[in-house]
């Protein structure tokens, strides 16, 4: 089995988004699709590896947030099975209440952001459960429910590798990690025992979707839990002071910017970390994290 990093060029970008390609014996097998908006730059990564949309048969999503599932219809279109948690398959099946929540937080900006969604035929849905192994032409993809970031989150071991989706946090090289935190579903103590999960795997590679390989997978855990320990630290100090959440964001997105300065980042890296994991969306998910599961501490 060989593994390719594909490439969705998200707005018109590089290493913001990615795919990965798993070329079996029984042909191509995909994990994350990436954006809808995106499918064409996909379709093109494809090709230069040899692959035509309607070869994939079987797509793996880690989650059904867009920027990881968006696409995952066209290729159900085209005949895939598409392989999800089981809290989150009735969302591919009928994405309204999901493209609701989205165009709350986007508005007139969701279609440009994230495309077209539509329904995907219960037939070309299969939900998985926690240690579930799916054979393909020799490879074996085991899903890891990894909770924390979303109610409806794997991650997939296929051999010493592990396909982290967004539980394994956001890092663009040479950047350092940090936690994707949007709301709605951010859960601090399931994140902890999710990274304690994929630390006791003892995986040889991690890869990202926000963006790519990784090898020193024990550091970048540890990293990854220690970042998400202190922005929540931040977020609920503020809270405890009284401050207006709606009021937070500049103050939050500019502890946000030195976190990435302090680790060597600035200008278009900087960038890159904007479109991936969007600060304000950051700070959202962790305020709603304390006023809903730990009010008791404001």
């Amino acid at each position: 089995m060989e593994i390719r990093v594909l490439d969705c060029r998200f707005q018109g970008v590089e290493r913001v988004i990615a795919s990965f390609l798993l070329k079996t014996e029984a042909g191509p097998v995909l994990v994350e699709t990436g954006p809808e908006s995106a499918f064409p730059a996909l379709v093109e990564a494809l090709g230069r590896e040899g692959v035509a949309p309607e070869e994939v048969r079987h797509v793996f999503v880690t989650h059904i947030h867009l920027d990881h599932a968006g696409a995952a219809w066209r290729f159900a279109e085209l005949g895939a099975t598409v392989y999800v948690h089981p809290k989150g398959a009735p969302h591919l099946a009928d994405p309204s209440r999901l493209l609701a929540s989205a165009e709350r937080i986007y508005g007139d900006l969701l279609k440009p952001l994230w495309g077209e969604v539509r329904p995907i035929p219960e037939g070309r849905i299969r939900a998985l459960g926690d240690g579930e192994e799916v054979g393909i032409g020799g490879v074996r993809v085991q899903a890891l429910e990894t909770l924390g970031h979303a109610v409806h989150h794997h991650a997939y071991r296929v051999g010493e590798a592990v396909f982290s989706g967004d539980i394994a946090g956001v890092r663009i090289a040479p950047g350092p990690v940090l936690p994707p935190t949007p709301p709605p579903d951010i859960h601090l103590e399931s994140w902890y025992a999710s990274i304690d999960r994929l630390l006791a795997l003892r995986p040889g590679v991690l890869y990202l979707t926000h963006f790519g390989p990784y090898g020193d997978v024990e550091a970048h855990l540890e990293a990854l839990r220690a970042r998400l320990e202190a922005w929540a630290g931040w977020v609920l100090a503020r809270l405890k002071e009284g401050k207006d959440p709606q009021g937070l964001t500049p103050e939050f997105e500019a502890y946000w910017r030195q976190d990435l300065e302090a680790g060597g980042v600035e200008g278009p890296l900087a960038r890159l970390y904007e479109l991936a994991d969007p600060p304000y969306m950051n700070l959202q998910g962790l305020v709603r994290y304390w006023q809903k599961h730990h009010p008791e501490a404001l």
